[in-house]
């Protein structure tokens, strides 16, 4: 363990350093939720990706591979066309409408696009926000306090407690331009980390051929995509259930919120080539390293990148892998944190409650919200944690992802695309998108005969398609727009 160590403490230092130098940025509102609008397209690339993933890539889907093999590979071929049509498609748009708009939250552009004078979209967002940051944050945590355990041997709550504070310390001082500088420095050990180890796994596996051999004489089914249901009816909801995870990259607002923070709309063609990349590589490096963990040690869970980490590492790169998980963690926790923040105080207090108060009392009660969010979903991990002995941490943060790509992604989408879409639509097609994911999560699993297939196909596909024909009809029955 002593060996491990000192990465791992470097690592931590470096975040908290982060933080304090960020600090020094934050002078306004703006800096806190944007970094001022300045930002450029490496960085932002980067930290879009970074927070895109979370502990879901490192552990979660490494997982994956490990028990289904090459049928999740299907994730990857969604996530590569979601983060491609978010930057391709949609960015540019957005990017343009609310630096007119002068927003700096989602909710801000959604308020601004509809002329709600009324803030009837910025509650439903800043409520539906708060409930689905808090659940996603509390994964994280999971994911954290799962990391220290596995790799060092630490009892589960102190590893998460530690990993808590360390990100609630430079997130909550240095704000949006922390959470970037940062997510740019743990994206980098993301991406690489999950590209030497496949190399490194084949090349002692004996080659690709090797691997693809061994797996299939374990079982045929780690080498067909389409998993062991075939291409029956439940078999083709897991596989979109699979490919409709990159739903969730096409407007959610702790994706979105990077672009706005773009200097300007010539950053977008640019970031979008490093965002790609980014995911083959990522993606597909956390499938290979599953399916090596499979291979090579037998592994069919979530354990499956420690555990080959172990086998074919020496102790100090092993460090450097557990701040890799950590990464993964703590780049989507800071990030959520300030989106959770923002709706709290930006999109409630100050908007709704309080338009007079300046810039100054707003960034204290900002670090107020983020202690609170964060606070909140401590105490939602430690109680998970307690009383659930078997749980997934892919699950876990699909559910908190599903929350807020339902809700949000059909609105977005909608109100960049189609002129006649109307904010009695918008706020349909968020209130269905927020009820239908728990309903689809807990309830349709149970209906007599379908309940397998509902099963098999996940919350955010049928979440995110009622919410978008709820939002088209509404509209359609409303008075169309002005002009304007």
């Amino acid at each position: 363990m002593t060996w491990k160590l000192p990465g791992l403490i470097l690592y931590l230092v470096v975040l908290v350093v982060i933080g304090v130098i960020a600090s020094r940025r934050m002078k306004s509102l703006r800096d806190y939720f944007v970094g001022g609008k300045t930002m450029g397209y490496w960085s932002v690339a980067f930290s879009a990706r970074a927070t895109g993933e979370s502990a879901w890539l490192l552990l979660g889907l490494t997982g994956m591979g490990a028990a289904v093999g090459v049928q999740a590979f299907w994730v990857v071929i969604g996530e590569v066309l979601g983060v491609a049509g978010a930057w391709l498609f949609m960015a540019r748009r957005f990017k343009r409408l609310t630096d007119r708009f002068d927003s700096v939250t989602v909710p801000d552009y959604l308020e601004s696009r509809f002329s709600d004078t009324r803030h009837h979209l910025r509650m439903v967002s800043a409520a539906s926000l708060v409930v689905f940051v808090t659940l996603y944050v509390a994964a994280q945590i999971d994911a954290t306090g799962k990391a220290f355990e596995v790799f060092l041997d630490w009892n589960w709550y102190l590893g998460a407690l530690v990993g808590f504070c360390v990100v609630l310390v430079y997130v909550a001082f240095g704000g949006f331009v922390a959470v970037v500088w940062s997510d740019l420095f743990q994206g980098a050990m993301m991406v690489v980390g999950l590209v030497v180890l496949p190399v490194v796994g084949f090349a002692a596996a004996g080659g690709v051929g090797a691997v693809l051999d061994g797996l299939g004489a374990q079982d045929p089914v780690l080498l067909s995509f389409a998993g062991k249901e075939g291409w029956s009816a439940v078999g083709i909801a897991s596989t979109l259930a699979f490919l409709c995870i990159g739903l969730g990259f096409m407007g959610s607002p702790q994706v979105f919120v990077r672009f706005m923070s773009l200097r300007d709309e010539s950053e977008i063609s640019r970031g979008a080539t490093v965002a790609i990349a980014w995911t083959i590589l990522a993606d597909s490096g956390a499938v290979l390293i599953g399916m090596l963990a499979r291979h090579s040690l037998g592994i069919e869970g979530e354990t499956a990148l420690p555990m080959l980490v172990e086998h074919l590492m020496p102790a100090m790169v092993v460090g450097l892998y557990i701040a890799i998980v950590l990464s993964a963690s703590m780049s989507t926790v800071d990030s959520l944190l300030i989106v959770g923040a923002s709706a709290a105080v930006r999109d409630w207090y100050q908007k709704v409650r309080r338009p007079d108060l300046d810039d100054a009392v707003l960034v204290s009660r900002c670090r107020q919200a983020t202690i609170a969010i964060a606070s909140a979903a401590l105490v939602v991990a430690l109680l998970v944690a307690t009383f659930t002995e078997e749980r997934s941490i892919f699950w876990f943060v699909i559910f908190g992802w599903s929350g807020i790509a339902a809700t949000f992604c059909p609105t977005v989408i909608l109100s960049l695309f189609w002129s006649r879409f109307t904010k009695n639509g918008a706020l349909a097609a968020m209130v269905t998108g927020f009820a239908c994911v728990p309903l689809f999560k807990f309830g349709a699993p149970l209906l007599p005969g379908v309940g397998a297939f509902f099963a098999a196909l996940e919350e955010l596909p049928p979440a995110f398609a009622l919410s978008a024909l709820a939002g088209v009809f509404v509209s359609l029955l409303d008075k169309p727009p002005s002009e304007g």
